[in-house]
């Protein structure tokens, strides 16, 4: 399995009112996309989250928040969210919002 199915299509419900949402496969998994900038995806069974350099170190230290290491070296900007901490609709809106928030603040590619 190279990535959670079922977390991916609940993602997919999450983002669906944006309309310039585009997928792309990355990171050995899949990532979602708002105006050619990548906000959330999905890895293995976790969630990955893009925050950005200024929220990095106060989102790290959530319960099942951790950096992001795909290469072996953390990635400043991007988290994983293991599992528990997206089991409820409400708490994989609040990282989902947290993604959208910073693709969007960035210009469109």
């Amino acid at each position: 399995m190279a990535y959670d199915e079922a977390l991916a299509d609940r993602l997919r419900h999450v983002l669906g009112r944006h309309k310039e949402l585009t997928e792309k496969k990355m990171f050995g998994g899949i990532t979602f996309m708002l105006r050619g900038n990548m906000c959330c995806g999905v890895t293995k069974e976790d969630l990955v989250v893009r925050v950005g350099a200024e929220q990095y170190e106060k989102v790290l230290v959530e319960l099942h928040a951790r950096p992001m290491d795909f290469t072996g070296r953390s990635l400043k900007g991007l988290v994983y969210v293991g599992p528990g901490g997206y089991e409820s609709d409400e708490a994989l809106g609040k990282w989902v919002e947290r993604g959208v928030l910073f693709a969007l603040s960035l210009q469109a590619k």
